[in-house]
């Protein structure tokens, strides 16, 4: 198994970064209690900060989009970014019980689709649930009863789902439906026994690379689960991760600085290592029927 080693980046740490995302020229983060959506650019191992963009509530994540612009998801709103103009999607009507949640993690599926889940403050168990926007702005449940909603991807040929519940400590494998954007046939995928896994991406050979919130480390797995790579961040709070640059072979790590770890070195920064694995191309979400409904 390999072990690796990432290293810090420039950019200044942050509470809460999250959800990298590489576009083919920039790479995307948010740090998401702060409210901010970061734009920055890699030079060799490192990333320059190029532009902060600061939203009207907390967000958890930012998408490309077909049309040029970005999807954001903002509190309990799915949003896009156009013109400098934040513009609602789709509000989501999160239950009336007294449970305080917000958005979380969210990816775009082979087909177009955002997938994008919920989380509470407070980790009620159960709570949260998985949406799924469809190109035209429809709005569907794809899993209930989960209770933070974390790391989603798709293995290189969109048959199989990877989702993390993060307080269950593992992540699950569905087969996918790249026709009907429908998941079935979950099952266990890896377990975690001193770490929630938050964010995840997989790689052009199936790996599924996992960040390991409380194990300061991300953890690669073979399509059949068995351990293929450890990359040590130093901070424990180790949040999301993606591939980035030309080639895709940098991978790019968020932390976090939350409660106790914001006195850790180097806490709420980004890392970068190269692996030896290269990343797959994003998928933009599909908003063109969006645009031309506008129009």
């Amino acid at each position: 198994m390999k072990v690796l080693r990432a290293q810090p980046c420039s950019p200044p740490p942050g509470r809460l970064c999250e959800g990298p995302v590489w576009d083919g020229s920039r790479l995307l983060w948010v740090d998401i209690r702060a409210g901010l959506l970061h734009q920055g650019v890699l030079d060799g191992a490192d990333i320059r900060l190029v532009e902060t963009l600061r939203l009207d509530g907390p967000v958890s994540a930012v998408l490309p989009c077909a049309s040029g612009s970005l999807l954001v998801t903002v509190g309990d709103r799915i949003c896009r970014i156009v013109d400098g103009l934040v513009k609602d999607i789709v509000p989501l009507r999160f239950p009336d019980d007294g449970v305080i949640r917000r958005m979380n993690d969210a990816k775009v599926d082979p087909c177009g689709r955002v997938f994008a889940g919920s989380m509470s403050e407070d980790g009620v168990t159960g709570s949260a649930t998985l949406y799924r926007l469809d190109p035209d702005g429809t709005v569907s449940m794809s899993r209930t009863g989960v209770t933070i909603s974390n790391g989603l991807g798709w293995s290189p040929d969109g048959g199989t789902l990877y989702y993390a519940d993060s307080p269950t400590r593992r992540v699950e494998a569905f087969d996918y439906d790249l026709d009907s954007g429908t998941l079935s046939n979950g099952r266990v995928f890896v377990e975690f026994a001193d770490g929630d896994p938050d964010g995840l991406t997989v790689d052009a050979d199936g790996r599924v690379w996992v960040a390991v919130w409380g194990a300061g480390q991300v953890r690669a797995f073979d399509p059949d689960g068995r351990p293929y790579a450890v990359v040590d961040v130093g901070p424990s709070q180790v949040s999301s991760c993606t591939f980035a640059g030309p080639d895709l072979d940098v991978l790019v790590i968020t932390t976090a600085a939350e409660q106790n770890a914001a006195d850790e070195p180097e806490a709420g920064r980004l890392f970068t290592c190269r692996p030896g694995s290269t990343g797959l191309p994003i998928t933009p979400y599909a908003d063109t029927g969006l645009v031309a409904d506008a129009q």
